[in-house]
């Protein structure tokens, strides 16, 4: 995953990197910090709680934080409060731990765990006896074939990226090309009005709590910087409305006030308005979006009007508007240069061209040096005569005759005359090819992956000129690149593990089992999309599962490893050579026995990863910095971060939930199989007690 390509790589290599950095620095901390810790301060026997010591300190603590919450309140010193609080939560907990986490830990450790590792113990046992392992094995591939068979008959909904809550709106307003700025500036100010109007609901004592600003840009830099439209475009305009943080909206859904907008704002004469939300994560393109492509541009064009009016008729829901992003009619003066007379009068069509952009655009012709700042001096017509027709053709072309030496004056309108027309907006290629692409959003509620299927399907049998081609691409071809990037890295991932696997136990058997628990985790995800019908993120969701192949893996190695350990020990035990291998019923004894030491380093590890992953995938949410500071938690549930990673986490926590299954139970059956089918095709001594 560090190795991403692309844009999108560029957006995501951060997280696989951060977790390679994390997990190198935790292994030199288990590896070295751990075990100097553990020689100072872990004892075997624990001390018998004092209660009446606990008392004394807890009192200590309370008479600190009273100095101090006094002493802060009355100088109005944040720091000092905080110094206050914590000394008060300690010297509450002090009493929290002596009152119910010790006696709750004894209770843990003596009787929960004892009943645990008893009753895994006796299901452990059900699961190995005779063909119940064949049982368990089978049923749990069956129970994937029978998680996918239910992903083909309720296909969740697919979506390449988490869908956020608007913190930005953006009104995109286009004109007809060659309008006037100041027209649009006059209808974009009655389109800002009406937005005013609106969000005046949202106003409390005169300040509005939902938008903390309503900001109008009118010609350059006013299209959609996700299709590149970012140039001087007097014919458009953008409104743009920022929301206030998530937990400050008073509950406010800012997906409604945008459906609300388009339905405000919509039905203007002469006038396309767009309204859409800023985007999470690098521009991937429209989410619909159809490529037609040819030769003649023409021919192109007439295809694309045939093709957006063909889907305008079909009405497909969720399609906002259908926009092509090369626009005709645009305004064109051309200059006709008549190549006979300019070559008689020793004139190049060059010389023409350079006169009349130096009249339009300007062109530099010295340096103004004001002490070290070096100021260019550019020179051009001036306003009263840029815009006369007639102005620019009667300018003169200055040069020296070749022939002749003499110096001459030609007017353009003696070798060249105007003619008024119209042309695209721009001529855009892909692969050599002429593209012009008719896109459009989709509206709040429907799913881009439906609509674009919606509208393949209607295009199924559309027939389109000889020589156009149209291809479906924008989100959905970045969607499909990133589908197969994510499959070919959890491939190669598990391959990997595999490899590292077979030198760390110098078999392959052993590294095939732990590679098949990864496989058969993903009975978790997907029974967790179907059951909770949550949607299939293509990024989040695929991120989560090559990050569950680690956490498999990491408990089957706790698991196996001690197993292999008990058997070579009882190998020394029994003092055996290497002709001779442990019967079956020791086999069978000490994968009972491995399973139930090491219950408890698998269930801490599933159960603290799954609870630690809990406020990430419903987005709980605390300030414990203004709690001490102001009494002031600011605790929310949801928000914006939660859309981004809450898949992920959901992934991770349905997944592992029945990987934990898998390890305690699966993985030992598994073991145990391959050991059998080992030991009937052994020439070996079979050693019974």
């Amino acid at each position: 995953l560090a190795f991403w390509p692309g844009m999108m790589g560029e957006f995501m290599k951060y997280f696989p990197i951060t977790l390679i950095m994390v997990l190198s620095s935790s292994l030199f901390v288990a590896l070295v910090i751990n075990p100097v810790l553990t020689s100072l301060y872990m004892k075997v026997n624990e001390e018998t709680v004092v209660a009446k010591k606990v008392y004394k300190r807890s009192l200590l603590y309370l008479i600190i934080a009273i100095v101090f919450l006094v002493g802060g309140i009355s100088s109005h010193n944040k720091i000092v409060i905080a110094v206050g609080n914590i000394a008060l939560a300690l010297s509450i907990f002090t009493i929290v731990n002596l009152k119910v986490f010790i006696p709750g830990t004894k209770w843990f450790q003596e009787a929960a765990l004892p009943w645990m590792e008893k009753g895994y113990e006796n299901f452990l046992s059900l699961a190995l006896r005779g063909k119940n392992v064949y049982i368990f094995f089978f049923g749990t591939i069956g129970l994937l074939v029978f998680s996918v068979f239910l992903l083909s008959v309720f296909p969740p909904k697919i979506l390449f990226f988490p869908e956020n809550l608007p913190e930005q709106v953006y009104v995109y307003v286009e004109l007809p090309i060659g309008t006037d700025i100041e027209k649009t500036n006059n209808v974009t100010k009655n389109l800002e009005n009406k937005v005013s109007d609106y969000l005046k609901q949202y106003e409390d004592n005169g300040k509005n709590f939902l938008v903390k600003s309503v900001i109008a840009q009118v010609g350059e830099g006013a299209g959609d910087p996700n299709l590149g439209d970012q140039g001087k475009t007097p014919n458009k305009s953008r409104i743009t409305l920022d929301f206030v943080e998530f937990q400050d909206r008073r509950g406010v859904n800012t997906s409604d006030v945008m459906t609300d907008l388009r339905n405000i704002l919509k039905g203007v004469p002469g006038v396309n308005i767009v309204v859409d939300k800023n985007k999470n994560g690098p521009p991937a393109g429209p989410p619909l979006n159809i490529e037609i492509a040819g030769d003649d541009y023409e021919e192109i064009m007439f295809a694309v009007e045939n093709m957006k009016k063909y889907l305008k008729q079909k009405n497909i829901p969720g399609v906002e508007e259908l926009k092509i992003d090369v626009e005709q009619g645009k305004p064109e003066l051309k200059i006709l240069v008549d190549r006979q007379k300019a070559r008689r009068l020793n004139v190049s069509t060059g010389q023409i061209a350079d006169i009349m952009r130096t009249a339009l655009f300007g062109k530099e012709i010295s340096t103004f040096k004001d002490g070290e700042d070096n100021h260019p001096i550019n020179i051009r017509l001036s306003e009263k005569y840029r815009h006369k027709e007639s102005d620019l053709l009667n300018q003169k072309i200055t040069f020296r005759d070749q022939t002749t030496g003499k110096i001459k004056q030609v007017p353009i309108s003696a070798i060249a005359k105007s003619k008024k027309g119209s042309t695209f907006s721009a001529v855009k290629r892909k692969d050599l090819n002429r593209v012009v692409s008719i896109y459009s959003n989709i509206l709040e509620g429907y799913n881009a992956d439906e609509v674009v299927q919606k509208t393949k399907k209607i295009l199924q049998n559309y027939k389109v000129p000889n020589g156009i081609t149209f291809s479906f691409t924008g989100e959905q071809e970045e969607q499909a690149k990133q589908m197969a990037f994510l499959s070919k890295a959890l491939l190669i991932a598990v391959i990997v593990i595999f490899l590292i696997l077979v030198g760390q136990f110098n078999s392959t058997t052993t590294p095939i089992i732990i590679s098949l628990s990864v496989i058969l985790s993903l009975v978790g995800v997907l029974l967790g999309l179907i059951i909770f019908r949550m949607e299939f993120i293509v990024l989040m969701t695929m991120l989560g599962i090559i990050s569950l192949a680690g956490i498999v893996v990491n408990n089957a190695i706790v698991l196996i490893d001690y197993t292999e350990l008990l058997i070579e020990r009882k190998r020394e035990e029994l003092k055996l050579s290497d002709d001779q291998v442990l019967s079956k019923n020791l086999i069978l004894q000490s994968i009972i026995e491995g399973g139930k030491t090491r219950l408890r380093p698998v269930l801490l590890t599933a159960i603290t990863t799954i609870l630690g992953l809990v406020p990430l995938a419903y987005g709980i949410n605390i300030n414990f910095i203004t709690l001490f500071t102001e009494f002031d938690s600011h605790f929310y549930i949801g928000g914006e971060n939660v859309m981004f990673w809450g898949p992920l986490a959901k992934t991770v926590i349905f997944g592992l939930t029945f990987a934990t299954f898998l390890t305690l139970i699966i993985v030992p059956v598994m073991f145990f199989i391959q050991y059998r089918i080992k030991l009937r095709f052994t020439k070996k001594e079979i050693i019974e007690i």
